[in-house]
């Protein structure tokens, strides 16, 4: 079994975005947890974060651990409803930056491979023909001495579904220390992989909202 050490970046506060009556985007540091664990540990996460602040807020939808980027949360019942129908309909669109190992021979394409979870080897997941349909694109944004920054722009929402996408691809993510190997693992200090755009409707104006990050790798 994989073992989770949880050790959550001190700040002064998170990084708040954009603020107003129905939500709240805030860009997550890599290492904090979305929300909370069944462990007392893990009861410090980007959710309990806001919570001391704003009491209301609830969570829409998750982002790893080790990713950063962009999150939106909610301050209503009304407004959670709203925008997990909207992810859950995959009317938002989200776009990931992810730096990989080696050179991607193509300059774009999908990855269309099915997840499943890895039973014995949880919380892993793993390609699976009996899994749960996942479609993940790519396009090579910088290729560097011995890695590739690439865009990813996932049609389907599965657990670690980018991190073993690329793994499949033969490309996997730097510093990914649940699939990469010990190279992987000490490349570099974090996982590269940054929730870069978020974009979805407002859920009480309709109006599009979008959001972006500069990923720091």
């Amino acid at each position: 079994m994989q073992k989770f050490h949880y050790h959550p970046p001190v700040l002064p506060w998170l990084d708040i975005r954009y603020r107003d009556r129905d939500i709240i985007v805030i860009n997550k540091p890599a290492g904090l947890l979305s929300n909370p664990g069944r462990a007392e540990a893990t009861h410090d996460c980007a959710l309990t974060r806001l919570q001391q602040r704003y009491p209301e807020t609830l969570l829409v939808h998750r982002l790893d651990c080790a990713t950063s980027g962009i999150m939106v949360f909610a301050r209503s019942k009304k407004a959670e409803s709203n925008l997990k129908t909207q992810f859950q309909e995959r009317r938002n669109d989200k776009l990931y930056i992810a730096e990989v190992d080696g050179h991607m021979a193509l300059e774009e394409g999908t990855v269309d491979l099915p997840l499943a979870a890895d039973k014995e080897h949880p919380p892993l997941q793993k390609v699976d023909d009996d899994g749960r349909k996942a479609i993940t694109h790519y396009r090579v944004l910088e290729r560097r001495a011995h890695s590739t920054l690439v865009a990813l722009q996932p049609e389907t929402g599965r657990t670690h579904q980018l991190r073993v996408h690329m793994l499949a691809l033969g490309h996997p993510i730097l510093g990914d220390d649940f699939y990469g190997d010990e190279h992987i693992q000490q490349a570099r200090p974090r996982l590269c992989l940054h929730a870069a755009s978020l974009m979805f409707n407002h859920p009480w104006s309709g109006k599009e909202m979008h959001f972006v990050s500069v990923a720091g790798f």
